[in-house]
């Protein structure tokens, strides 16, 4: 009797372990967000350059332009902590602040406390993939 408990409370721990474990996130590079408003532009989550680094670079630091604007995941990465980290660019063919290409983000935790929103939008990729072909070809 006490084998079979014992057993069968192993069997369930091991089951959780194993679906805790399998568990993914359903986020991939092309999924479209759109950045959220936090209060006081604190945003935890979204790593944006500081006012410094982003004036060195000749762009402007104002947060007014880049909230309600649609970027894309370009890239994800697995952290050695088991963060994803994944990298987004704006939609547009800008650059954030005028100054950045690409900005980093903990993608969980961003959209748990709304600093990035999920976009179902199709359109808007064909129409991205479209440009960046013009535009490779129109570099070559």
């Amino acid at each position: 009797m006490k084998n079979k408990i014992s057993t069968s409370v192993l069997a369930f721990f091991i089951s959780i372990f194993i679906y805790s474990q399998s568990s993914t996130s359903d986020f991939k590079a092309g999924n479209v967000f759109l950045i959220g408003n936090v209060k006081y532009n604190k945003y935890k989550h979204i790593n944006f350059p500081r006012a410094n680094f982003i004036i060195k670079k000749g762009g402007m630091a104002d947060y007014k332009n880049i909230k309600g604007k649609k970027v894309i995941i370009t890239s994800i990465n697995e952290n050695s902590n088991g963060k994803r980290i994944a990298t987004i660019k704006l939609v547009e063919l800008r650059k954030f602040f005028n100054s950045h290409a690409y900005v980093t983000v903990d993608i969980k935790k961003a959209i748990k406390n709304k600093e990035l929103l999920m976009v179902k939008d199709t359109l808007i990729l064909k129409k991205l993939s479209n440009v960046e072909s013009l535009f490779k070809t129109q570099n070559k």
